[in-house]
């Protein structure tokens, strides 16, 4: 084996090793979102999410307060008027 290849293959274990950390990572996120109890969390994530939401577009906050109040869904624009 020369030693172009010897790095080759130890940075492809590397890789390989990097993929396995993220998958373990992610099987354990997987895990805990399944776990949580999301009665509790649907406020709070409702919440976040409409914080997120004024962020991205720009609405007023009484604006999303009464849509969340009414509970329909509403059509969302990415893009603002110009």
């Amino acid at each position: 084996m020369t030693k172009e290849q010897k790095e080759q293959f130890l940075l492809e274990e590397r890789k390989v090793k990097a993929l396995e950390k993220l998958a373990a990572s992610l099987d354990a996120l997987t895990v805990w979102v399944e776990e949580i109890n999301k009665k509790e969390w649907s406020d709070r994530i409702q919440y976040y999410l409409s914080e997120f939401y004024k962020m991205g577009v720009g609405l007023p906050a009484e604006e999303i307060e009464e849509a969340r109040k009414s509970n329909k869904p509403r059509k969302i624009n990415a893009k603002k008027d110009a």
